[in-house]
């Protein structure tokens, strides 16, 4: 293929249909996220058949992103030990057995064991996602490609509360569980049929004390986050937990720097380019989830709305979402990311404004702006 003479160039591993090759892991994002939405609109529901506080309840979210957490930064470790192939196929399992176990759990502890298991596989498949897109697509094509599977992850929060609040309404809480174990058999399918290997297999020594440190400060990092909801960000408990994160991250920060192949290589975080898209991205991801997190029981405990009417509402700025993550990677494939970002973020900050002056008593109309931000 050429343009003006010049070749392009080809993907690292050339397959003949490479959004096929990711279609299992697009299943598994997808079904990572549609748990995260679907499952806050269940939560109410959960906390009456399980005769827990919303906020004992809120820890099938908040311990799911916490084994996320600690999960994830093992992910390209593991991509130098197995195959992706096989690593999919475990998560999309983990994932698959997770769903089934909170499905028929007769108590709380039992499904939040569940959700730790889906935890797992949503943290292995996010990052083989990405990594993938690298080796199969070529580089002219790689916003496309990104926008592409940003759209089928931020399609999930569009039809999660909907779908969730349907399945509540018209059944059971169990229900949303089971959609769960479904969209993670199709990527299982998938991935089996029609995923490839394109990294290699170096199989590098791994160092224990990095990983203890990885898992307590990421994990302590996130367990801190999710008890401020029930003692307060100033409690000894909360501060404790985030001062010990923060310490063990800053040796595990350390000791990668001091290593020949370390688990995650930090000294990228040294160009400028990509310590600021990550923590734009990061902060990006702390206002999408923590919207789709409080505007559901806003909904359901302050404007007194059924859950699945509370579903419907939140479909037009899942819709919204979408359709942008659709054409985001086009426009950073043309013009590059700073604008788009920045507009992006404007409309972040007049939808949180727009938050700010809601209440129960508000006209309905006037939460939306938040929402579609």
């Amino acid at each position: 293929m050429t343009s003006s003479n010049v070749e392009l160039p080809r993907a690292r591993v050339e397959v003949a249909h490479p959004y096929l090759a990711l279609m299992g892991l697009f299943c598994g994002g997808f079904a990572g996220m549609y748990s995260e939405t679907a499952l806050n609109i269940a939560l109410p529901q959960l906390s009456l058949a399980f005769g827990v506080d919303v906020s004992v309840t809120q820890w099938l979210v908040v311990g799911y992103m916490l084994v996320i957490g600690v999960v994830l930064p093992f992910a390209g470790l593991l991509m130098k030990w197995f195959s992706a192939r096989k690593l999919t196929l475990f998560a999309l399992g983990a994932f698959l057995v997770g769903a089934i176990v909170s499905a028929a759990a007769p108590s709380f502890a039992i499904a939040f064991v569940g959700r730790a298991m889906q935890g797992i596989g949503t943290g292995l498949v996010l990052p083989i996602t990405f990594a993938m897109v690298f080796e199969v697509f070529p580089l002219h094509k790689v916003g496309a490609a990104m926008g592409a599977s940003a759209l089928v992850v931020m399609f999930a929060p569009a039809i999660g509360p909907t779908l969730a609040g349907a399945l509540v309404g018209a059944g059971s809480w169990r229900l949303v569980f089971a959609s769960f174990a479904v969209m993670a058999l199709v990527g299982i399918v998938f991935a089996w049929k029609f995923e490839v290997n394109p990294f290699k297999l170096t199989k590098p020594a791994i160092d224990a004390p990095s990983v203890a440190l990885s898992v307590v400060g990421f994990g302590v990092v996130v367990f801190g986050a999710g008890m401020a909801s029930s003692y307060g960000w100033t409690s000894p408990v909360v501060l404790g937990a985030l001062v010990a994160g923060i310490a063990c991250l800053a040796l595990y920060a350390r000791r990668q720097l001091s290593m020949e192949v370390p688990i995650i290589d930090v000294r990228i975080f040294s160009h400028q380019g990509f310590r600021v898209g990550a923590v734009c991205m990061m902060v990006n991801f702390g206002i999408t989830l923590s919207a789709m997190y409080v505007l559901p029981q806003f909904y359901q405990s302050g404007m007194l709305l059924a859950v699945a009417v509370t579903g419907v509402v939140m479909l037009p700025g899942g819709i919204v979402n979408a359709l942008v993550s659709m054409i985001s990677g086009r426009i950073y494939d043309r013009i590059g990311a700073r604008g788009p970002a920045i507009c992006g973020f404007g409309l972040s900050i007049v939808g949180a404004t727009a938050l700010l002056f809601v209440t129960p008593e508000s006209p309905f109309p006037t939460s939306l702006p938040a929402m579609w931000s």
